[in-house]
């Protein structure tokens, strides 16, 4: 297998979500490169069901695409936080919810040409109902969804976030055979 070598790696930029790094990297046939890398702290996020079968979704604004979108609730990890608390910590933040099983459902790495991101996913039944804790920033609202509604809303091009998408197909093809 041909070899690729990291000469160096500069930071460029520090955010609160992400740094920004240009990478040398000297290529096989010797060639020397740059390359943009993003490292992310990684995050999780949740597939809530409900008893009726339904998925728990939220729709919230997103810069990045200036418009509102449809999503599973998710979030970054706090410093050496696991993952499945993560995804418990973010189900009642943004639903309300409590779940009383949470288990592992898929892992994803979010766009692999440049960026690090790492999400595991985890569905979350038995839902119980409380209060949502929304941080100072989030405006977010929830519905209740069949797989076979968001499905449709996959192959509309109504949702198109990365880790929804494979969260609900991922979750259909485990579950709903």
């Amino acid at each position: 297998m041909e070899e690729f070598k990291r000469l160096s790696r500069d930071l460029v930029a520090h955010g609160a979500i992400i740094d920004y790094y240009q990478d040398t990297i000297q290529v096989p046939n010797g060639n020397v490169v740059k390359w943009d890398y993003i490292q992310h702290k990684g995050a999780a996020a949740v597939v809530p069901v409900d008893d009726k079968g339904r998925l728990i979704l939220v729709r919230q604004y997103r810069n990045a695409l200036d418009r509102y979108t449809l999503e599973i609730p998710a979030g970054g990890l706090n410093d050496n936080e696991p993952t499945k608390d993560a995804a418990a910590r973010e189900l009642t933040e943004e639903t309300g919810f409590t779940a009383e099983h949470i288990e592992l459902l898929i892992t994803i790495r979010t766009t692999v040409a440049f960026c690090n991101e790492k999400i595991d996913i985890y569905l979350a039944t038995g839902l119980i109902p409380g209060k949502q804790h929304l941080d100072e920033d989030e405006y977010i609202r929830t519905g209740a969804y069949t797989v076979d509604e968001l499905t449709e809303k996959i192959y509309a091009g109504e949702i198109q976030d990365s880790k929804t998408v494979a969260a609900i197909l991922a979750y259909k093809d485990k579950y709903m055979k």
